[in-house]
């Protein structure tokens, strides 16, 4: 190994989040050493990004700001700033997320051996992070090790984590071992370079080292196309993955499920122009092409209200659903009730 190499770089692909940035980088900056960078790659911000990491880098030359002529989508963005760091082994880090104190000392004794990825674990909380969510996306009690062999473990133990690109820590060699390019406009072009052959030796950190402002992705308006076809399409289609562990995270097409329907259209994801573009021209009975066309006109405050009485009454461990329904600007009393008897 190059002595002069890091041992780590914390990669991060961003925006026009100047509003946050700033806040993930002031919880990163503390934890830098001098065999830990951060790459901060800026598909050409038109706010005041720039300005914000220019201060950070003039701080401190471990800081380094790669400002791309243009965006390129947040798939190949990160590429890009993997292509810049000179780590071993790159964090594939958030920018608006929060790191916990010794966050970082602790994922470096762990990058030892033969370990090509290291999944660290976080908790979820509200976007003004004063309300917990879900206190943690890998339900582990103690670190947990996968072997070569064990894709289903892996993808039914930490595929909601892996959904979240900032708890990937991963070799640089193997990250460009595999196809990327493929995964360009899927949104998880991590999870497709893990799962795409065989997946790494893999180390899993049980205690939370991160903090996710839920609810902030540049994403969220998207939400539908995302986990009702590109999230599916892409679990569905690693071939070293058994059907069993694939449904245990994912339907194969989530979008026949009507309840779903129901959620999206009660936070507003789901209507008319949301059918005519994604159901439209798929095969279904006329039965269930009748509900989804339906569903898609229902008042939105209605379906709301529904949702939230339905999750208030039956199914308050959903929490990022009560909280997603208290958001919506289809929010009904009935939701904002629920969210605040939930602790937010």
């Amino acid at each position: 190994m190059d002595q002069d190499r890091p041992r780590l770089s914390i990669c991060i692909a961003t925006l026009n989040r100047s509003a946050f940035i700033g806040e993930t980088l002031d919880t990163i900056a503390p934890q830098l050493r001098d065999d830990v960078e951060l790459v901060i790659a800026d598909g050409a911000s038109k706010d005041d990004t720039a300005d914000v990491v220019g201060r950070y880098a003039a701080r401190d030359p471990r800081v380094r700001y790669v400002r791309l002529p243009a965006a390129s989508g947040v798939d190949q963005d990160y590429d890009i700033a993997v292509s810049h760091a000179r780590g071993d082994y790159c964090w594939l880090m958030t920018d608006d997320d929060l790191l916990k104190p010794g966050a970082v000392e602790r994922v470096l004794r762990e990058l030892h051996g033969d370990v090509e990825l290291v999944i660290v674990n976080a908790e979820v909380r509200t976007a003004d992070f004063g309300g917990t969510l879900r206190g943690a996306l890998v339900a582990k009690d103690s670190d947990a090790e996968y072997a070569l062999e064990d894709a289903d473990g892996l993808l039914a133990d930490t595929a909601h984590a892996l959904s979240f690109i900032g708890c990937v820590v991963i070799s640089r060699t193997f990250w460009f071992a595999r196809d990327r390019a493929a995964y360009y406009g899927s949104l998880f072009i991590h999870v497709g370079v893990i799962f795409q052959g065989l997946t790494p030796r893999t180390h899993v950190i049980a205690k939370p080292l991160i903090t996710i402002r839920y609810g902030n992705a540049m994403w969220t308006p998207r939400g539908f196309e995302i986990w009702m076809f590109k999230w599916p399409s892409l679990v569905w289609s690693f071939p070293g993955v058994s059907a069993q562990a694939k449904s245990r995270i994912s339907a194969r097409e989530p979008w026949r499920q009507m309840r779903k329907l129901w959620l999206y259209r009660s936070i507003g994801g789901y209507a008319p122009r949301e059918y005519d573009r994604f159901l439209s021209g798929r095969p279904m009975s006329p039965i269930a092409r009748l509900l989804a066309r339906t569903i898609a006109v229902v008042p939105s405050r209605l379906a709301n209200a529904m949702a939230s009485l339905y999750c208030g009454l039956f199914a308050r461990h959903a929490r990022m659903n009560i909280y997603d329904l208290s958001r919506s600007p289809h929010a009904s009393f009935v939701s904002r009730a629920v969210a605040r008897s939930a602790g937010y």
